[in-house]
């Protein structure tokens, strides 16, 4: 039997059938955090992973991740009371819409982009503000980044100019590169590179002539420095120390294509005259093309790398590890992992909240760190367990103050510029006795003791001497473990039965509650030292501060 439609039906019924087909492929399609978990498994194979995580660590590893800071007590306690079977993702949801997620994560994308350097003539303060107010409601990574190379200098974005610096042309393309597109280009500035076959000089000068027409100019009215681009007329030129033979590119990204610079007649070159300081403004702006440029949706070099430093942040090691080392020899461990962030990251606007939250809904975020049982070790690439964390220091001082209580101890800064300054070179030697007040000064204390030197990136848990006899004997924590009005100390002391006491102590330094073997030595310790309880209180507390669970995000 034969069957005709006109026209008109025909294209209804072609509707109908992809409406259909469109509809089942939605229908089927997993929320993105199911995907992880999807693709996590499937690259293990047949073997066993660990349990979901206690609500208690749960807790503590949000909170850490999301604000920066172990929970109270008493969000502990409220948090394991709660019955609720949506309680994970709402805290999640809670903690990504309130201020402390723009504070702690301008401070992490700071140290990541910046490396505790300060660059440029930005004060650090105004740069951390721009991040704060970036990351408020719905944070859009790409218009970041895009505002950060622009560096117009003006309103709003102003401190983003501080990811520039002093406009030092190499140090641009090669932190454009290794922050923003996992290229650490370095060795390709002389040469092909050497180990790396797809990263060639071509892509590091290319880079470069994005680069090389920023200045630094100061607006006399102002006296405010901005960072401006001189004429750009001809390609940039290079050689090979190799073969020395001479080559040539204008502006291009790694795997894109060449920028063709604009010949303009003769006084049609600017689009507005010098004035006041500045030079005349070029219709030609490369940096300006490189911001849109690179950012752009379909450039899959900084999607990459963007998802890949986003799940490193939350999950403690990047897809693709080292960082900056993404290429075919350090693939990423789990590839189809890597290409469905990336694409989806894009898809939804490089909104940092949705890639964040979808890693944390995961069951590979929430992941005991414990050994599954029968199984001694496992591969970190694996992820069949969470890695620990190390603390970062303004993360470990937030926890040793909140933990023993004396965040009431801190004073506001003196910004007094007559006033006398603390001697942080004499507190570390021993011959300046007094103790940081300001939170600042703390600060400064637990990242020189913690942190990497600046200029270096602080990717990887770096154990050290001098970071556990800081934690042991130190005479700020030897401070803070002295009983004062309030603190924990002074609470447990307090306190008249010894239950109570470990509760509280277990609670306010581990996040958590005791286990029976843990209330029964704590128990047998208070009685042991019943003649100083004071002293025997302090020293417990040492203990648990110095103690791996402390010290890690698990």
């Amino acid at each position: 039997m034969l069957v005709t439609f006109h026209r008109g039906s025909f294209g209804k019924i072609l509707w109908i059938f992809a409406g259909m087909v469109l509809g089942c492929h939605l229908f089927a399609e997993k929320p993105p955090h199911r995907e992880i978990d999807k693709l996590v498994k499937s690259r293990a194979g047949d073997v066993s992973f660990a349990k979901v995580a206690d609500d208690a660590t749960f807790l503590r590893r949000v909170s850490l991740d999301l604000t920066g800071n172990i929970p109270t007590a008493d969000e502990v306690v409220a948090f394991l009371k709660n019955k609720s079977v949506d309680k994970r993702s709402d805290l999640i949801e809670r903690f990504l819409k309130g201020d402390e997620f723009a504070n702690y994560w301008a401070e992490r994308l700071s140290v990541m982009l910046l490396e505790r350097l300060d660059l440029g003539k930005v004060p650090q303060e105004e740069w951390e503000v721009f991040l704060r107010e970036s990351l408020g409601g719905k944070p859009k990574w790409d218009d970041m980044v895009r505002q950060m190379i622009e560096a117009k200098g003006e309103g709003f974005s102003r401190p983003a100019m501080k990811f520039l610096g002093k406009a030092d042309h190499h140090l641009m393309t090669e932190n454009v590169a290794r922050l923003l597109l996992g290229m650490d280009l370095t060795c390709a500035k002389c040469h092909d590179h050497p180990s790396v076959k797809e990263w060639k000089q071509r892509h590091y000068w290319g880079l470069f002539a994005y680069l090389n027409q920023t200045k630094q100019a100061t607006r006399k009215t102002e006296d405010k420095t901005y960072l401006v681009e001189s004429l750009a007329t001809k390609k940039v030129e290079f050689e090979s120390v190799f073969d020395l033979e001479k080559m040539t590119t204008g502006p291009q990204l790694p795997g894109g294509g060449e920028v063709e610079i604009p010949q303009f007649v003769k006084g049609d070159e600017f689009e507005k005259e010098a004035e006041d300081g500045l030079p005349a403004v070029p219709k030609f702006r490369p940096r300006e093309l490189l911001a849109n440029d690179l950012t752009a949706k379909e450039y899959d070099l900084f999607a990459r790398n963007s998802a890949n430093r986003i799940w490193f942040l939350v999950m403690g090691r990047g897809l693709s590890h080292p960082l900056d080392e993404m290429h075919s020899k350090n693939p990423p461990s789990h590839p189809d992992l890597l290409a469905l962030l990336a694409r989806e990251f894009a898809r939804h606007g490089f909104d940092l909240k949705w890639l964040i939250r979808e890693i944390m809904l995961s069951e590979t975020y929430q992941r005991s760190s414990r050994l599954p049982k029968g199984v001694a070790k496992v591969e970190p690439t694996s992820y069949r367990v969470v890695t620990p964390k190390g603390l970062t220091p303004e993360q470990l001082l937030r926890a040793v103050l909140r933990s023993t209580g004396n965040v009431g101890e801190i004073k506001p800064t003196d910004t007094d510029p007559e006033a006398e300054k603390f001697d942080r070179k004499g507190y570390f030697t021993g011959s300046h006795d007094e103790l940081p007040s300001s939170l600042d000064d703390m600060k400064a204390i637990f990242v020189q003791t913690f942190g990497e030197p600046p200029g270096q990136a602080e990717v990887d848990f770096s154990p050290g001497v001098n970071k556990s006899l800081f934690l042991m004997n130190d005479r700020l924590i030897q401070h803070w473990l002295k009983p004062r009005s309030g603190n924990l100390v002074d609470r447990l002391g307090n306190l008249n039965k010894d239950s109570e006491v470990v509760r509280e102590l277990y609670l306010c330094v581990l996040s958590r509650l005791p286990e029976e073997e843990e209330r029964d030595w704590v128990s047998d310790y208070l009685s042991d030292n019943a003649h100083r309880k004071k002293g025997a209180l302090g020293d417990l507390v040492w203990a648990l501060l110095n103690s791996a669970e402390f010290r890690f995000n698990h």
